[in-house]
């Protein structure tokens, strides 16, 4: 039996409950969302479906996604109708938006489910927000984490830490060179270099993809926006740096965390924490090669990676000498989450934090623990 991510059942279970919503599935290059809809559909009737991807299709033109849906609509069997790479069909939001919208208030006859899915989540999650709000219903897919990979790869940790996230390149793991040229050309500048300029505005490609090395060279750090400008080889300024960051949160690579505080305005202007999303963009940065530090860095990076997939909020804390690697917060209750990997470090920080801030749970994390702690948050 082939490896099924848990979003795939997830997806399956909403469409039983006939929310009449467009079910939106969003994440990063290469992590299996195509795979993951082609299993779903694997235990449907042929007939009972359609999928179409626009990868293929010659115009561009959004008439494409009217005659899709209306081949859909006039088979009385098919219920459900997939449509992959929606991104590369011009003006897709507002077509989308005229067909279901006349789906409806306008149509008596069976309804037709919907899943849109594609390469850009930054294209995507522009159009959904502007064109097509209360329509749909999102689902996150995120890259590999250590137990998918552990039980459909037989990955080690030490595996995990040095080469995790894109599944693919799994198989180049004995060959480090071989791997960095994946990632790097089949991952990296398919996305930085080519997605996201396609998609916003970009004055210097090139300080961007530097600007996104020297982020996944500072994984699960703090770090001031001064700082990231003054080590770019180009001249800036800190909001282009701050653009940079949103468009790379945006893309599913990077995501900065802020400080945490009870203070809205503080948290927003603190400096951020940078977490690459996965450990194969540090380790690229790295050219596949770790010391001990680098090694503790990687583990956790790998901690925030699995907070940043709950559904709750993520910050970090520091007060002077104190600090505490993640602070998770989510339906009123605050967790305090210490990182351990065999560097020498107190627990002032989360002992300070208690202190400050009480009510609250604290956890030291290992390699030996880590993988059971966060099932109950």
């Amino acid at each position: 039996m082939k490896f099924q991510r848990s979003f795939v059942q997830k997806l399956k279970a909403t469409l039983a409950k006939n929310t009449k919503l467009i079910q939106v599935v969003l994440g990063p290059r290469q992590i299996g969302k195509t795979t993951g809809i082609k299993q779903l559909l694997e235990n449907l009737k042929k007939e009972t479906y359609k999928y179409e991807s626009a990868d293929g299709i010659i115009s561009k033109n959004p008439d494409w996604l009217f005659k899709v849906w209306t081949e859909a609509k006039t088979n009385s069997k098919c219920n459900l109708l997939v449509i992959d790479e929606i991104q590369k069909v011009e003006n897709w939001p507002n077509a989308l938006k005229q067909i279901w919208d006349a789906q409806q208030f306008n149509d008596e006859g069976s309804f037709l489910d919907l899943i849109i899915l594609g390469s850009s989540s930054l294209n995507i999650t522009s159009g959904l927000t502007e064109s097509l709000a209360g329509r749909y219903l999102v689902h996150n897919v995120y890259h590999w984490d250590f137990k998918e990979s552990r039980n459909a790869f037989n990955l080690t940790l030490e595996d995990y830490l040095m080469y995790g996230g894109y599944p693919a390149s799994y198989q180049f793991i004995d060959d480090k060179n071989l791997w960095l040229k994946y990632i790097r050309e089949s991952i990296i500048t398919p996305v930085v270099g080519k997605d996201i300029l396609s998609q916003a505005q970009v004055k210097s490609p090139a300080l961007f993809k530097q600007c996104f090395d020297l982020i996944c060279s500072y994984p699960a750090q703090e770090i001031s926006y001064n700082k990231l400008l003054g080590q770019l080889q180009q001249s800036g300024n800190i909001e282009v740096v701050k653009y940079y960051l949103n468009l790379l949160n945006s893309s599913f690579l990077v995501r900065q965390l802020y400080k945490y505080s009870k203070n809205q305005i503080r948290k927003k202007s603190s400096s951020p924490k940078l977490l690459p999303l996965t450990p194969a963009l540090y380790s690229q940065t790295m050219d596949v090669s770790y010391d001990s530090e680098k090694r503790g860095r990687a583990f956790e990076l790998v901690i925030g990676t699995i907070l940043n997939q709950l559904p709750g909020s993520l910050y970090y804390w520091r007060d002077g000498k104190h600090e505490v690697d993640f602070i998770y917060e989510y339906q009123d209750k605050v967790h305090a989450i210490e990182v351990k990997s065999g560097r020498k470090r107190n627990l002032s920080g989360l002992l300070k934090f208690k202190e400050m801030y009480k009510h609250v749970n604290s956890y030291v994390v290992t390699p030996e623990n880590f993988i059971d702690t966060f099932d109950s948050f």
